[in-house]
C-alpha cells in the first residue's frame, strides 16, 4: 500500500460522521465452509435498535468460532448489504491487517453497550 501524504484522500468531518462503526457481542459464529478464502460467519448482536446482523470475516489464522462466542467486536452497520455466497453479510467487521496478511480484530478494551456507537 503506497504512503499517504497529510493531504490525499482526507475525509471531510461529514463525511466520518456517515460511517456508522458500532460494537456488537458475538452470539453465533461457524467456519464458512463455502467460502472461496478460509472465513467465519458470524451473527453479532448490536443491541435492541439495530438487532442482529450477520457478517463474515477472514480471521480463521488468529480466531475459531468457538473462541469469537461472547467476544464484542467493531463492524460498519450502514454499508449496503452484500451477498457472500449462501449468506447476505449486513455488517462489516473492522480489523487490522498484519505484515503476513492475517486479520486482527478491532475490538473496544473494555465491555461495551451493544450498539454503542463510536464516537
Amino acid at each position: 500500500m503506497a504512503k499517504l501524504t497529510s493531504n490525499e484522500n482526507n475525509l471531510t468531518w461529514a463525511e466520518f460522521e456517515r460511517i456508522d462503526l458500532r460494537v456488537g457481542t458475538v452470539v453465533a459464529a461457524e467456519f464458512f465452509v463455502e467460502a472461496i478464502k478460509p472465513a467465519i460467519k458470524m451473527s453479532i448482536d448490536f443491541g435492541p435498535n439495530l438487532g442482529i446482523k450477520k457478517s463474515s470475516a477472514q480471521i480463521t489464522d488468529h480466531y475459531d468460532p468457538a473462541t469469537l462466542i461472547g467476544k464484542q467486536v467493531a463492524a460498519v452497520v450502514n454499508f449496503p448489504k452484500k451477498q457472500i455466497g449462501p449468506i447476505m453479510s449486513e455488517c462489516l467487521v473492522t480489523g487490522f491487517t498484519q505484515e503476513d496478511g492475517s486479520i486482527i480484530l478491532a475490538v473496544p478494551d473494555q465491555q461495551a453497550l451493544n450498539g454503542s456507537r463510536l464516537a
